[in-house]
């Protein structure tokens, strides 16, 4: 940066360059949902099977995410974030063009390549040019596209599917993706680290216990056999365990322990992992609710959703000033509150009530929503020292990706639970729609529980004059 101009222009366009990544996975990771079905037509394979290209994706996510910190900080922001990019795009390109469910998967596994290093290398850069009392506001701009993907996700991909074909839900990636390495190239400021060595042992553990978990997540959804899927969950978590024993005696560990020291940390990280367990079951069931209890086409439950969009802006506009009358812990607590009350809500239409009756709770979900992301990504890194940036926003990405993860694995599951109880639900499955809604809202609420252990004070170095 050779003038105040140049930091001026790079703090004004970051946010818009993490943003166009942030947009494009959460984009394609919810516009697939509403095209599986065409897709396995042209390819020939049950709508069951096409699940694999879905799975693979979260899979490589998961096995990668955590290596994010280390690439960065030994070959910079710039060119990981740039490579990431191009990942993306080339494995987008190569969707597009495959001719069978295997060509599909391998592509997806590309895609997914990208995609772990695109949000957590981003997301580095924007912490360390940001100081902690601008990052809010930097982090609002970015933080918007995980709230208007998984709207516009299914809307966009219901027309596309419907008017074009499904080849074009992986081609819109490409120009984006084009559009942020070219202003990655000129405006991404490449921060490296001198602290290179990597823990690989450490990377191995980790990366098996995130695969084994994802597995047992995905595994769940179809609740066939329940013994492989807890022996698979065993597994995991007895690779937690090898790490957390590996982690006390390395010098240099990928994640260090001392990070769970730092108290909002701590909170921030169990906090993001409870309460997305809500959040992240509505943007499937409601959709599937409309579509499969109300008869309704992809395109009408786009539309009923698609309100969201637009209060998670206002969502954002609010947040700062939320945050700094009252604080991070009554923000998160009140919150988390409303929104575990709004998903409950959802269980009050019956089958004859108007479908339109949802939009106002989904709007009014839309902004606390928006509220609630901002604060919980922020209070995580409020106050790492600077050797930590890396590691801790890369097991936040991790923790996130999980979390949302668990949130639609354990929707499907309580859903199935009901679906199959004909003593509860009586064959009704919109019944069973109600009853997940009033769990999954149910546990929101109680998650609010995890931000009392908040102090009053925590995250005042955050708060700015805007």
């Amino acid at each position: 940066m050779n003038s105040t101009t140049d930091e001026t222009t790079i703090k004004k366009l970051l946010p818009f360059i993490l943003a166009t990544a942030i947009f494009m996975q959460m984009l394609d990771s919810t516009i697939l949902n509403t095209s599986l079905p065409a897709i396995a037509k042209d390819l020939n394979e049950s709508p069951l099977n096409m699940q694999n290209a879905i799975i693979s994706y979260v899979l490589t996510l998961a096995l990668f995410m955590p290596v994010s910190g280390f690439l960065a900080d030994k070959f910079g922001t710039r060119k990981i974030f740039i490579l990431s990019l191009a990942l993306f795009s080339a494995g987008s390109l190569f969707c597009s063009l495959s001719q069978n469910l295997t060509q599909l998967v391998v592509s997806r596994i590309i895609q997914g390549l990208g995609g772990s290093l695109m949000t957590p290398v981003g997301k580095l850069a924007l912490i360390k040019t940001f100081p902690k009392n601008e990052l809010i506001k930097a982090m609002n701009y970015a933080i918007i596209p995980a709230l208007i993907g998984p709207v516009l996700g299914p809307l966009v991909g219901g027309y596309m599917v419907d008017y074009l074909s499904w080849h074009w839900i992986f081609l819109i990636n490409i120009p984006i993706g084009v559009l942020g390495i070219l202003l990655s190239i000129k405006y991404m400021p490449d921060y490296v680290s001198d602290i290179i060595s990597f823990d690989l042992r450490g990377f191995l553990f980790f990366a098996a216990a995130s695969l084994s978990l994802s597995v047992a997540l995905e595994m769940m959804g179809n609740v066939i056999h329940v013994t492989p899927v807890l022996l698979i969950l065993l597994v995991g978590f007895l690779m937690l365990y090898f790490y957390y024993r590996h982690a006390q005696k390395d010098d240099n560990p990928i994640f260090p322990l001392n990070l769970f020291q730092v108290r909002t940390f701590r909170v921030g990280i169990l906090g993001n992992l409870a309460t997305r367990l809500g959040i992240s079951a509505v943007p499937l069931l409601l959709p599937l609710m409309i579509q499969i209890a109300y008869g309704q086409s992809a395109i009408v439950s786009g539309w009923i959703v698609a309100p969201m969009a637009l209060t998670a802006m206002f969502g954002k506009s609010a947040v700062i000033r939320i945050l700094n009358n009252v604080g991070y812990r009554t923000t998160l607590i009140t919150n988390t509150f409303i929104i575990g009350l709004l998903i409950c809500m959802m269980a009050i239409p019956s089958l004859h009530t108007s479908i339109f009756w949802y939009i106002p709770i989904i709007a009014t979900l839309g902004f606390f929503n928006s509220i609630q992301f901002t604060a919980m990504n922020t209070i995580s890194i409020a106050d790492l020292r600077d050797y930590h940036t890396s590691s801790g926003n890369s097991l936040v990405s991790v923790n996130q990706q999980l979390a949302i993860g668990f949130g639609i694995a354990f929707g499907l599951i309580v859903l199935k639970l009901f679906e199959s109880d004909n003593h509860i639900v009586h064959n009704d499955l919109h019944t069973a729609f109600r009853y997940t809604f009033l769990v999954v809202g149910g546990l929101t609420i109680l998650s609010g529980i995890i931000f009392r252990r908040l102090h009053f004070k925590d995250g005042d170095n955050m708060k700015t004059d805007d």
